[in-house]
């Protein structure tokens, strides 16, 4: 890989990660696109350490009173009802899907799941999945000529059940395509909360499982020895810098703007990688890595 390649790459890692469009399909699409070697799974689990670095810091006041609330929690019963030390347990249950799918599931991930045909497949069913979920969020909070606005929830209300099917959601970014974000935030959209806490608890609960995909990866590759690390380190460097621009101006975002110019963008860009693929123009396997 050389320096460039890992600048973009960098900057599409940073750019992507925390919006609803899947960073790993706009890894492996960069690269395709380009005429480049695919950067691999051990690539792009690297880089994402960068973009969890910028959540760690951007939330830090947020996941010190989780993590400090969570400690006193283990020795002191009185603990357990507070809303840090609750938020604490249920990252941790929400990590568990995504963490016994990630280590069952290791080989489809860096091979089959990067057909460029399945990952146009879940661009254009994410996207529209997320479409669905925005429109009903939408109505609830605008209500309508017969009902009035619906109180969505908070992460207030947060139990044990949706923290799992937060985390089932979240699983299902092991595909090229789907989006960690996209997923965790249309399943919380679907469950009743807001676009905001739907977002927040996104981010915190990927935490746990990017860091923990990136350092297994990381000692994979120190082990065999596969990865160019100078291009690398730089590109998790860029990945940070930019990603935690991108999540200063999304929390804002999605505050008062809706998630459909995203929604159009997956699926007409899923529409033409599949128009390329069946054209014979891009093949489904462009820019695989040797190894």
């Amino acid at each position: 890989m050389s320096w460039f390649e890992s600048l973009i790459l960098g900057l599409v890692q940073g750019l992507t990660e925390f919006l609803p469009v899947s960073s790993s399909a706009h890894l492996r699409l960069t690269a395709a696109f380009s005429g480049w070697e695919d950067p691999g799974a051990a690539f792009t689990a690297i880089t994402q350490i960068g973009t969890e670095t910028a959540v760690l810091i951007y939330f830090r006041k947020d996941i010190g009173r989780i993590i400090s609330a969570w400690v006193r929690s283990l020795g002191n019963k009185a603990m357990r009802g507070d809303q840090d030390a609750r938020m604490g347990w249920l990252v941790i249950v929400g990590s568990i899907p995504i963490g016994v799918l990630g280590v069952t599931l290791k080989d489809q991930i860096e091979g089959p799941f990067r057909d460029l045909r399945l990952t146009a497949t879940m661009l254009i069913g994410m996207g529209i999945v997320l479409g669905f979920a925005d429109r009903l969020a939408a109505r609830d909070e605008s209500g309508g000529r017969h009902r009035a606005p619906m109180q969505r929830k908070g992460l207030q209300d947060l139990g044990v059940r949706d923290g799992l099917i937060y985390g089932v959601c979240q699983a299902m970014a092991l595909i090229p395509g789907v989006s960690r974000s996209g997923a965790t935030i249309s399943g919380g959209l679907f469950m009743g909360y807001t676009r905001e806490s739907a977002a927040r608890y996104s981010f915190l609960l990927a935490i746990p499982a990017v860091l923990a995909s990136g350092l297994f990866e990381l000692k994979d590759a120190m082990e065999n020895d596969h990865v160019s690390w100078g291009p690398t380190i730089f590109a998790t460097i860029i990945a940070f810098v930019v990603g935690y621009a991108v999540i200063a101006w999304f929390m804002k975002f999605i505050s008062t703007k809706s998630f459909m110019p995203f929604v159009w963008y997956r699926i007409a860009l899923g529409i033409v990688i599949i128009v390329l693929v069946t054209m014979g123009v891009l093949s489904p396997h462009a820019a695989e890595s040797a190894g």
